[in-house]
C-alpha cells in the first residue's frame, strides 16, 4: 500500500471517529446534511447565517461536504453564498471551496480507486461516464460543470479513474465552473421575483446548449466513422 493511500484511510479513520464519537462534530455534519438535502434556499441560507462570524468557513466546508456525498447540489451553497456574502465575494468563496473539494474527489479516485468511489456513488453512474472520458476527454469536465442538474462531483470522481493528470483535470475544472459561479452568484443576490425566473430560464438555456453540443458532437464522430 503507497503512502499516499495510508494518510487517505488514516484522515478518513478520523473523520469517521470524530463523527461517531464527537457529539458536536456528529451534530454539525448532520444538521449540515439535512440543510442542504432539503434544497430549499431559504434553509440553506439560515443555516449558514446562524454561524455569524464564522458563517464563510462553514459554507466553505458544506461545499467540501457536498463535494464527497455527492449528489448534493452545489449551486444551492453557490446561491446561499451570493445572497448572504454579496455576489462577488460569494462567487470568490464559492469557487475556491468547489476547487478543494473537486481536487479532493479527483484524489480520493486515484488514490483509493473505483470500489471505493463506487460505494461513495454509484457504480452504475461511473460506468455511464466512462465511454464519455473515453470519447471527449477533459471537455467532459467543461459540459459536465455547466449542467446544474449534474453531479459534478461525481465527474471529479470519475476525473480520478482515469489516466488524466491533476492540472489538466484541474485548470478544466476552474474554467468550466467559473460562468456558472459567476451567474448563480449574480442570480443569488437578486434572488426573488424575475431572479427566480431568470434563474430558470437560464438552466434551461444551458440544458439547451449542452445537449445540442453533444448531438452535434456524436454526429459529427458519426460521419467520420463512415468517411
Amino acid at each position: 500500500m503507497k503512502k499516499s493511500q495510508i494518510i487517505v484511510i488514516i484522515l478518513a479513520v478520523a473523520a469517521l471517529l470524530a463523527y461517531f464519537f464527537v457529539p458536536s462534530v456528529n451534530g454539525f455534519i448532520n444538521q449540515s446534511i439535512t440543510a442542504m438535502k432539503s434544497v430549499n434556499l431559504e434553509d440553506t441560507i439560515a443555516f449558514i447565517r446562524s454561524y455569524g462570524s464564522i458563517a464563510a468557513v462553514v459554507s466553505f466546508f458544506l461545499m467540501i461536504l457536498q463535494s464527497i456525498i455527492s449528489p448534493i447540489p452545489a449551486f444551492l451553497i453557490t446561491l446561499s453564498n451570493a445572497a448572504i456574502f454579496g455576489w462577488v465575494k460569494g462567487a470568490i468563496l464559492s469557487w475556491t471551496s468547489s476547487m478543494v473539494g473537486a481536487a479532493l474527489c479527483f484524489y480520493i479516485a486515484r488514490i483509493l480507486g473505483r470500489d471505493v468511489v463506487a460505494k461513495l456513488t454509484s457504480n452504475t453512474a461511473l460506468k455511464s461516464l466512462d465511454s464519455f472520458f473515453e470519447k471527449y476527454g477533459k471537455y467532459t469536465i467543461v459540459v459536465c460543470r455547466l449542467l446544474p442538474f449534474v453531479s459534478f462531483d461525481l465527474v471529479s470522481y470519475a476525473a480520478g479513474l482515469t489516466s488524466m493528470g491533476f492540472w489538466s483535470f484541474f485548470i478544466a475544472t476552474g474554467i468550466g465552473q467559473l460562468p456558472a459561479t459567476i451567474v448563480y452568484s449574480y442570480i443569488g443576490q437578486n434572488f426573488s421575483g424575475g431572479g427566480k425566473q431568470l434563474f430558470v430560464g437560464l438552466l434551461l438555456l444551458f440544458s439547451l446548449s449542452i445537449v445540442i453540443y453533444i448531438i452535434k458532437k456524436v454526429y459529427n464522430d458519426r460521419q467520420a466513422k463512415q468517411a
